[in-house]
């Protein structure tokens, strides 16, 4: 691999003289294009990379910051398009720019649809190449211009709706703050009411893919036939009632991130087609036989244990360890400190807003009974708390009369028990039903959530 140094610019060339601190990285296994390119784009004041084949041009991206790649589309070993994707991968803000020689516009028209910006076609003239680099840089900056104003919003704001500075909670934001420029499956893992989505939301802002809208699906809130249709799209007389073909949310994903919530609910042939696509980034219309490529980055979440539903055959292991490439599980509140009262002063800000209050805090009591309850809902089963508190509360501060009767009961965290050996099953599934109902105020359905069953089935229990 080989480097030029910024020379003076082209006679007669396009546009205004380009900002040096540009780098391109040119690559094709023929050295005289190389070459040529090469001295085009340094005489235009452009730092120059050049690298013989696809391994040489990906150490470069890895060894620094490049901001636009010309490669050429028909290499040994890795192709442009590998090249491509690669690098998606590796440097996503990264612009791409295909080579392409005669007989190959197809093939470079699939790679603008792969993320490509464009292609220009040997043998190039000067003001077309010059114009096509112009303009995926205008780009490139553009993107990364907004990426780093929105960094900077958050950093003033704060990231979203987290809020905490717990140790276990700081982990978890720096595990998904490193993990979400990349393009890995990420698996968000927890207790119901932890914030997952809340999470889901942060990592695609974080991303590269921030620029379009995170799309969502929850995998519980449909029966197995429209949750195909919501995922893959469907073609036209594909099922009573498809009038019109339709785009799934994998399509409306393109380019972007789709959040699966409560992925181990999803059933085992929907399962085998999800599979499918982390493997091949294709999907298949219900209906239709096409393969269409999409370029959609996964963020899974679960409150349910996927390993045991693994062992227990309801869950694909190789589907499992697809999406839990990254693994970012979050504490339960009861774990997370002096966060109980952060999250509650925020939460006053936001139902103040709501209700045309002006309450200015909790008093020393309701905070003291809002540090000792165990919070079995967590964030969300929080937010609840304060919402009725602001709604009730006649004072200037949160006392604890407004505070939710069972929270003021201050229920003790009961987070073990012991079951000894040779105690039956249905001894030991009623112990830790009791110990759960318990530690939720006797709230059947939050004890459910906890539990990760279903009410009724506490109910039939009980009875």
């Amino acid at each position: 691999m080989t480097q030029s140094e910024p020379g003076a610019p082209e006679d007669g060339a396009p546009g205004a003289r380009p900002a040096p601190e540009a780098t391109i990285l040119v690559v094709d296994d023929e050295p005289e294009l190389c070459r040529a390119l090469s001295k085009l784009l340094s005489r235009n004041g452009y730092e120059v990379l050049t690298a013989g084949n696809g391994e040489e041009a990906l150490q470069a991206l890895r060894r620094q910051e490049v901001h636009l790649v010309l490669s050429d589309l028909q290499m040994p070993r890795m192709g442009g398009l590998d090249l491509l994707k690669a690098a998606q991968i590796i440097s996503p803000a990264t612009e791409f720019v295909i080579i392409t020689g005669h007989g190959t516009i197809e093939t470079a028209v699939d790679a603008m649809k792969s993320g490509a910006y464009d292609f220009i076609e040997k043998p190039f003239s000067t003001s077309t190449t010059l114009k096509v680099v112009r303009k995926a840089l205008e780009k490139q900056n553009l993107l990364t211009e907004n990426l780093q104003l929105r960094r900077r919003l958050e950093e003033i704001q704060g990231t979203s709706d987290i809020i905490g500075r717990s140790e276990p909670m700081r982990r978890v934001v720096a595990t998904a703050q490193q993990a979400a420029p990349s393009s890995a499956t990420i698996l968000i893992t927890g207790e119901s009411g932890t914030g997952k989505e809340v999470f889901a939301t942060a990592i695609h802002r974080w991303s590269e893919r921030a620029r379009r809208s995170m799309i969502t699906v929850s995998c519980a809130a449909l029966p197995e036939t429209l949750l195909e249709a919501e995922l893959f799209g469907y073609e036209k007389g594909a099922f009573t009632g498809a009038v019109a073909r339709r785009k799934g949310r994998f399509e409306l994903a393109d380019r972007s991130t789709l959040f699966l919530d409560e992925v181990g609910e999803m059933s085992p042939a929907t399962q085998v087609k999800l599979l499918r696509v982390l493997q091949e980034g294709t999907i298949e219309r219900l209906g239709g036989g096409e393969s269409v490529s999409v370029d959609v980055r996964i963020i899974a979440a679960t409150n349910t244990d996927l390993p045991a539903l693994v062992e227990a055959g309801r869950f694909r292991e190789d589907l499992f360890y697809r999406l839990n490439v990254i693994n970012v599980e979050l504490p339960p509140l009861r774990r997370r400190g002096d966060d109980v009262i952060l999250l509650a002063d925020f939460f006053l800000a936001r139902y103040n807003a709501k209700n045309g209050k002006h309450l200015t805090g909790f008093t020393p009591e309701a905070q003291d009974v809002l540090g000792r309850y165990a919070w079995p809902g967590n964030v969300r089963e929080l937010e609840n708390a304060v919402e009725r508190a602001v709604v009730l509360s006649r004072q200037s501060q949160v006392d604890v009369d407004a505070l939710p009767p069972h929270v003021v009961a201050g229920r003790a965290r009961k987070e073990q028990i012991v079951i000894p050996v040779g105690t039956t099953l249905r001894d030991a599934e009623m112990e830790l039903i009791q110990a759960t109902l318990e530690s939720a105020g006797g709230d059947k359905e939050t004890a459910a959530r906890i539990l990760g069953i279903a009410a009724r089935t506490i109910y039939r229990r009980l009875q």
